[in-house]
């Protein structure tokens, strides 16, 4: 999926897309990017009824003018050492937090969970997070709770110590499968009862058993991951051992 910002021909694209009656979807299909993004790019630039290619590129380069002269970059974190560039590190920063808003992630969110998911401990309190990003305590309140309900971070709090921490680890992205596969066995069984219902004889009813099927496939797939994963690190710690 192509990443970094919407250039000025990507914007012609959506308003031709607009143009055609296209919908999110389709206009990102176009352009290999989430259906979030054209969605988000269209509503800050004045709808789908307004929006101008020229215009939404002009207003877009005059709120990052905006955001660097408001704000001073973001400092670099104190363990971001062991020989790295700095300006290695920072890139990376930007880059993956503008990844996971492509992937449908809020800004604030995307920029608290790259923080810390670069940071070598993993674990950040409140206070280190604000701190690191300029951002107020609210924010920081805010764009964990989301992480935490999405399964990406976890709270630790040690015994005698005021502040409570926040924890990323190498189990993130397996937390995250196990929730979307229960997701999609629900979806795959509201499916499979819909189709019944309808009749898969019937066009919707034949439509929600394809969807059925596919969304099976993918349980599947998902599942396998899910069971291999651990196979994987158990191996990893082997070699690290060794």
């Amino acid at each position: 999926m192509p990443g970094g910002r919407l250039t000025i021909e990507d914007r012609q694209h959506i308003a031709t897309g607009l143009a055609e009656g296209l919908g999110y979807t389709e206009i990102g299909q176009r352009l290999g990017r989430p259906a979030s993004t054209i969605m988000r790019e269209v509503t800050r630039n004045g709808g789908p009824d307004t929006y101008g290619a020229d215009r939404a590129h002009e207003a877009t380069q005059d709120r990052a003018r905006r955001r660097r002269q408001a704000q001073p970059p973001t400092p670099h974190a104190p363990d971001s050492g062991h020989g790295r560039d700095p300006q290695a590190v920072q890139d990376l920063t930007e880059s993956f937090t503008a990844l996971l808003e492509q992937q449908g992630l809020p800004r604030m969110v995307a920029r608290v969970l790259t923080c810390l998911y670069i940071t070598d401990s993993g674990t950040l309190t409140a206070a280190d997070l604000a701190k690191r990003l300029r951002i107020s305590p609210a924010s920081v309140s805010h764009a964990v709770t989301f992480l935490e309900q999405q399964g990406l971070l976890q709270r630790e709090r040690t015994p005698g110590v005021r502040h409570e921490r926040y924890v990323i680890d190498d189990e993130v992205w397996l937390r995250t499968t196990l929730a979307s596969l229960q997701m999609n066995d629900a979806l795959a069984a509201a499916s499979q009862r819909a189709a019944e219902i309808l009749g898969v004889a019937t066009p919707a009813g034949a439509r929600f058993d394809t969807s059925a099927e596919f969304l099976l496939l993918v349980s599947e797939s998902l599942r396998k991951v899910t069971e291999q994963w651990p196979q994987n690190m158990a191996a990893r710690s082997a070699r690290r051992e060794q």
